[in-house]
């Protein structure tokens, strides 16, 4: 355990038994890894979008923050954080969706967007499906998939995040990659 690992540890703790300033003292630690795990959600959206990286960040670890989770150490805290961030792409492009049907007062004529805004659209909401059907199956799937392809953790990396087999991830990587390849039809899952 590296000394920057063990230091998160400490903090994560330490908040959860109440110091309020450890939070403050965690984050300059994760925010780099943090913004770069935006990046790579933000990487797959449309040019210009709304969300920035910082702020998809922000909105993360204000639902963190909202829902009072224990986090025990640096794997569930980035766990967490990648899985808000996803749940708030996905909200945003519902909501985006929700606007092109009328169901909000500033209403946008379809043939105006683009037609790659309109696939990164759907492939996220692809995406999201193919995950909530992976998780049916195995919910360390699905962190495997965040891990690896969105959080950009290499196999041993995620092997020891997760306190399982670099073996065991590569069989799970490779089923995942496969499953959400066939769930997005004909869609190639990049590979990390």
């Amino acid at each position: 355990m590296t000394d920057s690992t063990h230091q998160i540890t400490e903090l994560l703790k330490a908040w959860n038994d109440g110091d309020k300033d450890a939070f403050n003292r965690l984050m300059p630690l994760v925010d780099d890894e943090l913004k770069q795990i935006a990046r790579n959600y933000m990487h797959h959206e449309r040019p210009g979008h709304i969300l920035q990286p910082t702020a998809l960040v922000n909105e993360a670890l204000i639902r963190l923050i909202r829902e009072n989770v224990k986090l025990e150490d640096r794997g569930q805290f980035y766990g967490f954080v990648a899985k808000r961030m996803r749940q708030v792409l996905v909200g945003y492009v519902r909501e985006q969706d929700a606007a092109k049907r009328g169901k909000r007062p500033t209403q946008v004529d379809v043939v105006e967007i683009p037609e790659k805004t309109l696939e990164k659209s759907n492939d996220v909401l692809m995406l999201e499906a193919a995950l909530t059907k992976l998780a049916t199956i195995k919910e360390r799937l699905v962190t495997i998939v965040e891990c690896r392809f969105f959080i950009g953790l290499t196999l041993a990396e995620t092997a020891e995040l997760l306190g399982v087999g670099q073996s065991t991830v590569e069989r799970d990587w490779e089923f995942a990659r496969a499953f959400l390849k066939r769930e997005m039809s004909d869609e190639s899952v990049p590979s990390v």
